[in-house]
């Protein structure tokens, strides 16, 4: 508990009071919880058992980058997009699921990491959690994902368009001949045990006032996830980016497919920080990664 929360406790001895004698199920409704479950239902990381992911490097244009990043990010040192889809059998804190995401290198204040455009799942309660919680740019989704013998394929789908679809081949070599597998090494991947990466979103909330923007100013949110494969596979892959304008991944597209690789493993999100608010009209134009703007609505 931190400091403050427990000075602002003790100013209100009844409802520390309250706290103290909370049992298990007294609210009394499903709708609202007792403090005893509350307190024993904190987890200290969102952690994935067996995630099965198919991971995809490509680089792009410098151009497609600095358009898409808001301030205070910028772009970073290549203009690398990543990309993956991933089944999570299961998690400690919702069923199983499948996920996709877009992500592109950023820097913030000399440090790199992702920044993340689009992440779709197939669990409302994953959204939501994603969303709420973090900032995380979801959106409910259909998915395919298979392995067949040394193939993966899969799609992401939304309004009916398969907006990226992906093939892999686990060889143990990257594209073109391992030609790019020193500069993914570079990047942190670990093929041999445990790597991290640190991912940027903005953590906001539209006001329902006729005369504001946001609830509050928009946050810059910086989070860390830890991976621990049981298995690492690397593969030439090959993605098919179809236009949408409700998921336009097509947007970042690919000059170069350095390759990609595929686990099994365990994942663990760590708890984020906030890096600083952010100015609500320069992040505006910015603020329709998780839903559609009503000009695209069919």
């Amino acid at each position: 508990m931190k400091l403050t929360t427990a000075l602002k406790l003790l100013s209100k001895p009844k409802l520390l009071l309250k706290i103290k004698n909370s049992k298990s199920g007294d609210s009394g409704s499903d709708f609202v919880k007792s403090y005893k479950d509350l307190m024993k239902g904190g987890k200290p990381t969102a952690d994935f058992y067996d995630a099965e992911m198919l991971n995809l490097v490509w680089e792009t244009t410098p151009e497609a980058i600095a358009t898409l990043l808001p301030p205070p990010l910028k772009p970073a040192s290549r203009p690398l997009v990543f990309a993956f889809i991933a089944y999570y059998p299961k998690t400690n804190f919702s069923v199983p699921y499948h996920e996709s995401a877009l992500l592109v290198k950023a820097s913030y204040k000399g440090e790199e990491g992702f920044y993340c455009l689009s992440m779709p799942v197939s669990d409302d309660m994953a959204m939501a959690g994603g969303r709420e919680g973090w900032g995380y740019p979801k959106k409910m989704a259909n998915f395919e994902f298979a392995r067949e013998g040394d193939t993966v394929t899969g799609y992401t789908e939304r309004h009916g368009i398969k907006f990226m679809q992906v093939k892999a081949e686990l060889t143990d070599k990257v594209n073109n001949n391992n030609a790019a597998l020193d500069e993914l090494l570079g990047y942190g991947i670990n093929p041999n045990g445990e790597f991290s990466d640190n991912v940027y979103l903005f953590k906001h909330s539209p006001s329902p006032m006729k005369s504001g923007i946001f609830d509050y100013p928009p946050l810059l949110v910086e989070g860390v996830t830890r991976f621990r494969p049981k298995t690492f596979t690397w593969a030439e892959v090959d993605i098919e980016l179809t236009p949408s304008a409700y998921d336009p991944w097509h947007e970042l597209p690919v000059k170069r497919m350095l390759g990609g690789f595929y686990t099994v493993g365990d994942n663990s999100m760590l708890h984020g920080r906030v890096l600083q608010k952010v100015n609500e009209l320069e992040f505006l134009p910015y603020a329709f990664t998780k839903w559609e703007f009503e000009q695209n609505r069919p």
